[in-house]
């Protein structure tokens, strides 16, 4: 266990902070809307959010690099020696942002080795944070009530519930859902599908176009400490600072069952890919 409850809820402080000053910004009349180079849009939000995670996390944490969304124009041959690093999305969901739904999210990982260990997906317009620790359990915390324990459901009931996005939905996901028989589909932005996994919810989190590191490693942090596994498509093992920081399609799951009925094998964990 890397981090302290100390520590913990020092950045979940920093993660309310952003919060409230995104809200702020979604309450008032103008977004101030810019358009990155990649056509993706940025909002006052955005670089707000992105300004007081890193200023907090530079000082708690000075000798850990940090990879954000709004900041993320590193050269792997500096990233790759890192063992550990921060990987920050502190607008997840931008475009629910600008059109006001409600289904966006802060997202905040430390990763070590590949790997998330600590992970927060706050969601500012429901008052709602999921955090996880590795080795210590996932929480969720809502309206200001006490943490409570989540779980991911390893068995499903009748009609398998598959979260997927509302933005980015392709034909491979639509096949892989025909695999499932009678399934049920429930719409969310941003990380938060993978925190309907994570809480028994949904049983499976079914993403068949590409992501970012940062819109994932929070998630899948918080569904792996409840119980719940996070792979590629064809069933490989899903790491973080690659070269390339753009991600396959995903599946995360606790239930074998449905990896058996989508045909993926059980993936070689000690095996990089």
């Amino acid at each position: 266990m890397f981090l302290n409850n100390n520590q913990i809820q020092e950045i979940l402080n920093q993660v309310e902070k952003a919060s409230a000053a995104i809200l702020d910004i979604y309450q008032s009349a103008d977004l101030e809307i810019e358009t990155k180079k990649d056509n993706s849009p940025l909002t006052l939000a955005d670089k707000t959010s992105h300004d007081i995670l890193v200023t907090e996390l530079k000082k708690l944490y000075p000798d850990i690099p940090i990879l954000s969304e709004e900041g993320a124009d590193i050269a792997y041959k500096t990233r790759k020696n890192w063992k550990y690093f921060w990987v920050i999305d502190p607008l997840d969901g931008t475009k629910e942002f600008i059109s006001k739904n409600g289904e966006f999210t802060i997202n905040l990982a430390l990763v070590k080795d590949n790997q998330p260990i600590f992970g927060v997906v706050a969601a500012p317009t429901k008052d709602m944070v999921y955090f996880a620790n590795q080795g210590s359990g996932v929480y969720k915390k809502e309206n200001n009530n006490s943490p409570q324990s989540i779980k991911a459901k390893e068995k499903t009931n009748q009609k398998i519930v598959v979260a997927r996005t509302r933005s980015h939905k392709n034909q491979k996901e639509e096949l892989l859902i025909s695999k499932l028989g009678q399934a049920e589909t429930i719409h969310a932005g941003s990380a938060l599908k993978f925190c309907l996994v994570a809480e028994g919810k949904a049983d499976i989190y079914l993403r068949g176009g590409p992501t970012m590191e940062w819109d994932t490693a929070a998630g899948q942090c918080i569904a792996a400490e409840a119980g719940a596994k996070t792979y590629t498509i064809d069933g490989k093992p899903f790491l973080y600072n690659k070269e390339s920081l753009l991600n396959p399609g995903l599946i995360c799951t606790a239930n074998p069952e449905i990896l058996n009925k989508l045909g993926i094998p059980p993936p070689r964990w000690d095996k990089k890919v």
